[in-house]
């Protein structure tokens, strides 16, 4: 009994309260994640269009997402992060409503487009807040617990999901619209104001982050090598959400069985998530990085050879054991790649991997499938997957030796937030990243 509460503690202690309330807020919004789980099955199936339509329908969902996180990224430096993410709320359940309701290809184009610009405006203003408040030494043990919450969320609206598409496909869209104005409710109500204006001359706040904000973001070499390595790996996982769930409706699988089988990577998160981050501390962050890419990689190469239920569950938790290990690993480098003047901007740009991804990843995977043929899909993310593990290896002591230097000049120092009147609290449109939000998709 020592044990198990020592561990509860090393687990969840010592994180402030404001982190609790984003991490309910993330949970709430995340049980009713019903539609992007089940978008590519409502466009083939109940819209009746072809698997090219609905990639171009979530590629556009990726685009409107790129917009939103860059725009949230910089808003949420210059005008917070409280309102960044009302706005994002707000307007996400709006378009969720929309999007059920359109009928013509190029409404539901439109609507998916504008529903990922709000919904993924949230994430770096989210990110943000996290790092504002929790001290570097928990960040690892506060990504974690983010994660786990997002993968609750998730487990359970899978399956519910798949109930709800039997009862009709619309009340997808709604239960996640009304999940998404809860959350916005209590931004509202409890969220306070945790971001800091730079100082500026006589000491006062400035308005906003340093001029030149973005020139130096693009000079930043190691950082946008990152970037580029996490949107690989996000071409390869959003399959999950595109292709995969049309690979299996062509094995004769129900949607019902799509939301079981896809449901075991949020169970298998939720199981397990909480004993990474013991698992990894300590641990070189290129090689845990490298080794994900790998699971990954294994995970849906092996998808070219499922045809049952039971096969496609098996490939679902090798590639979620990659998704665990990369996810933590991911947010805290990034938290550490970060100047505390510019987390806003910096958190946009990675999620803006994500977003490229789940503009392309649908897409591309698409036209593979149809011109190539779906094995070679899933073995193309093998493929990749092993590269990824590679570069991993070869450019993480660059990154750490970045880390360092940030820490030593106390640029990475995290801000902490002056209390507020209320407690503060509560993001979680996106997440992966996928993720996602992500994510990561989900996060």
């Amino acid at each position: 009994m020592r044990t198990m509460q020592g561990w509860f503690r090393d687990t969840t202690g010592g994180l402030p309260v404001t982190f609790w309330y984003l991490w309910a807020g993330t949970l709430i919004n995340r049980l009713g994640s019903f539609v992007l789980v089940f978008l590519a099955i409502y466009l083939t199936q109940e819209r009746g269009f072809s698997a090219a339509q609905a990639g171009l329908v979530l590629g556009l969902w990726g685009v409107g997402g790129a917009v939103g996180t860059t725009a949230g990224g910089t808003l949420s430096d210059r005008w917070g992060r409280r309102p960044t993410l009302l706005t994002a709320h707000l307007g996400a359940a709006t378009m969720m409503l929309a999007l059920g309701f359109a009928r013509e290809l190029w409404a539901v184009a439109l609507g998916a487009l504008l529903l990922g610009m709000f919904a993924e405006a949230a994430r770096p203003a989210f990110g943000a807040m996290v790092i504002d408040v929790v001290p570097e030494k928990d960040r690892l043990k506060a990504f974690s617990l983010n994660y786990w919450a997002v993968n609750l969320g998730f487990a359970s609206a899978a399956i519910l999901a798949g109930l709800a598409a039997e009862a009709g496909f619309l009340l997808l869209f709604v239960v996640d619209a009304t999940t998404t104005v809860i959350t916005a409710l209590i931004i509202f109500v409890k969220v306070g104001e945790t971001r800091r204006g730079p100082v500026v001359g006589n000491g006062h706040k400035g308005a906003g982050a340093p001029v030149g904000a973005l020139r130096t973001i693009l000079r930043d070499r190691v950082f946008l090598g990152f970037v580029t390595l996490n949107l690989f790996a996000a071409l390869v996982f959003l399959q999950h959400i595109s292709m995969l769930p049309i690979a299996m409706g062509d094995a004769g699988l129900s949607p019902t069985t799509y939301g079981s089988v896809i449901a075991l990577n949020g169970v298998l998160i939720v199981v397990g998530q909480l004993f990474v981050p013991r698992l990894i501390r300590g641990r070189s962050r290129s090689h845990v990085l490298a080794l994900a890419s790998v699971a990954m990689g294994v995970g849906f190469g092996l998808t070219a050879f499922a045809d049952t239920a039971w096969f496609y569950g098996l490939t679902v938790l090798i590639w979620t054991v990659g998704e665990m290990l990369n996810s933590p690993s991911n947010a805290t480098l990034v938290a550490e790649l970060s100047p505390a003047e510019l987390r806003g901007r910096y958190q946009g740009v990675f999620s803006l991997s994500w977003q490229g991804a789940a503009a392309i990843a649908p897409v591309l995977g698409g036209l593979v499938r149809e011109q190539a043929g779906d094995a070679q899909l899933w073995l193309g993310c093998a493929v990749i997957g092993g590269l990824m593990a590679l570069a991993h290896l070869i450019s993480g002591p660059a990154r750490e030796r970045r880390a360092a230097i940030l820490r030593a000049t106390g640029s990475a120092v995290p801000v902490v937030a002056t209390q507020p009147p209320a407690p503060q609290a509560a993001e979680a449109a996106a997440t992966a990243p996928v993720e996602p939000a992500t994510a990561d998709a989900r996060a």
